[in-house]
C-alpha cells in the first residue's frame, strides 16, 4: 500500500432488494492504483464497476473492506472528517451521463468555477471566470461557450465541461466512470486522446472504467477484469491482451471484432459458461494475477 495512491482491500458491497433478498454487487475485490498510472476496470454491464467507483468516492458506504487514498482510510468517518477538504478536492469523478451530472440552470463558467467557490479556493488566474476560461481552453473549447447552458451543448462538449470542472481542482486521482459510453465514435476518440494528453502532461492518476476493450488497450497501463462483482484477472494491459489466462477474459477478447472479414469468420469464438465465481487471485507471472477457481468438493 505504501507505493499506491489508491488501495482497495477486500471490498464488498451489497444492495438490499427486499426483506430477504440481497444483491452482492462487489465481492471481495482488491487492487492498487499506483501514482501516475491509468488503471482500467473492465467488465460487462452489471459486473460492479460503477459500484466500485462510487465506493471509492464515498457515494456508497462499502459493506465490508477498506479503501485507502494517499494513506487515508476513506471508509472511516473519523478520518474522512479529519481530511475532508483534501478528499473532496484531490479525488474527482467524471460520470457517464453528462446531462445529469451538470446543473442545467448554471452557465458553463459557473459550473467549472463551482468547486472553487464551495471550497473557498483562490483561483490561480485571478478570478473564477478567468480560471474557467483557462480550463475550458485546456479541454479544447472556445471561451465563447462560457455563458452557455448545458442544454445548448452537444454530448461531447458537455463531457468536456465535466472534465474541465474536475481539472479545476488539480486532483491527484480522477475516477472516470464510462465517460465515453454515451458519445458518438468520433467524439469518443477526441475524449480518449484528451485523457491521454492530460495523463502524459500532468501525471494524473486515472481509475478508468469501461466496457470497450479497444479503449482500455489503447489508454490503460494495467487492467482488471470483473465478472459478477469479482476480479478474475489483473495484468499489464499488453500482457492481458496477448496472454489472457482466465476463461472469461479469453471469451471477452474473442468477442472483439477483427476488421478482416476472412479472419473474423475463420477464428473460433470462445464461450464462457456463466456460473458461481469462487476462488482466490494467484500470481501466474510477475504482475499477472488470475482467479484460480476452487475445485468442487
Amino acid at each position: 500500500m505504501s507505493d499506491a495512491l489508491l488501495s482497495i482491500q477486500h471490498l464488498t458491497h451489497c444492495f438490499r432488494l427486499g426483506k430477504k433478498q440481497v444483491l452482492r454487487a462487489v465481492d471481495d475485490v482488491s487492487f492498487d492504483v499506483r501514482p501516475g498510472e491509468i488503471f482500467g476496470l473492465v467488465g460487462e454491464s452489471g459486473s460492479g464497476k460503477s459500484t466500485i467507483a462510487r465506493c471509492v468516492m464515498n457515494i456508497c458506504q462499502p459493506s465490508e473492506g477498506k479503501i485507502f487514498f494517499d494513506g487515508i482510510d476513506v471508509c472511516s468517518p473519523k478520518e474522512r472528517r479529519a481530511h475532508r477538504k483534501l478528499l473532496q478536492t484531490k479525488r474527482q469523478i467524471i460520470f457517464q451521463d453528462s446531462s445529469s451530472s451538470l446543473n442545467q440552470r448554471m452557465t458553463v463558467a459557473d459550473i467549472i468555477a463551482e468547486p472553487m467557490s464551495i471550497h473557498h479556493i483562490t483561483p490561480k488566474r485571478g478570478s473564477c471566470r478567468a480560471e474557467a476560461e483557462f480550463q475550458l481552453h485546456y479541454v479544447g473549447m472556445d471561451p465563447s461557450y462560457l455563458d452557455r447552458y448545458p442544454a445548448e451543448l452537444s454530448g461531447g462538449m458537455r463531457q468536456r465541461v465535466a472534465i474541465a470542472r474536475a481539472l479545476s481542482m488539480e486532483p491527484a486521482l480522477l475516477v472516470a466512470d464510462e465517460p465515453i459510453a454515451s458519445l458518438d465514435v468520433s467524439i469518443q476518440a477526441q475524449i480518449i486522446n484528451l485523457f491521454k494528453h492530460l495523463q502524459e502532461e500532468h501525471g494524473f492518476t486515472f481509475l478508468f472504467i469501461a466496457h470497450d476493450l479497444a479503449v482500455v488497450r489503447y489508454l490503460c497501463d494495467r487492467a482488471a477484469v470483473l465478472y459478477h462483482g469479482k476480479i478474475v484477472e489483473i495484468a499489464p494491459t499488453k500482457e492481458l491482451f496477448s496472454n489472457p489466462l482466465h476463461p472469461y477474459t479469453q471469451a471477452l477478447l474473442s468477442a472483439i471484432p477483427i476488421p478482416d472479414p476472412r479472419r473474423e469468420r475463420a477464428r473460433p469464438l470462445r464461450v464462457y459458461t456463466p456460473g458461481p465465481v469462487t476462488g482466490q487471485l494467484a500470481e501466474a507471472s510477475p504482475g499477472h494475477l488470475v482467479l484460480r477457481e476452487e475445485e468442487p468438493g
